[in-house]
């Protein structure tokens, strides 16, 4: 099994920064694509986010693309989403998943682990 941890969201302006923090631990090493999600009140789960473990290679959703980054750290086994320019439509639960394979895929239902959440709040 793996396990996930978000950490780092809370409340902030519009215009400013946060950076969440998924740790992984357990059978990681069989985890190669990472992901973030994110669930605003009465919508949908949607993809944000994700990584190839090894490949280095990203993707984003055109609603985040040119402000949010993805990125890992193989020595912390780590991925972190560094958020800028939020906007108060990025107000949401946000959760990090991953997947086995090689593919990044941006459906709910391909991933086999999740963590538990972490509130991004933006004030306008």
């Amino acid at each position: 099994q793996v396990q996930l941890v978000e950490s780092g969201g809370g409340l902030v302006q519009a215009g400013g920064s946060l950076r969440l923090s998924c740790a992984a631990s357990g059978r990681a090493s069989r985890m190669y694509i990472i992901a973030w999600f994110r669930q605003a009140p009465g919508k949908e789960r949607e993809f944000v986010a994700g990584i190839n473990w090894s490949a280095g290679s990203t993707a984003y959703a055109d609603s985040v693309k040119g402000r949010f980054t993805i990125s890992r750290d193989n020595a912390k086994k780590t991925v972190s989403l560094q958020m800028n320019s939020l906007k108060p439509e990025d107000t949401a639960v946000y959760y990090c998943a991953a997947r086995g394979g090689t593919v990044l895929v941006r459906t709910t239902w391909n991933y086999d682990a999740w963590g538990q959440g972490t509130q991004v709040t933006v004030t306008s």
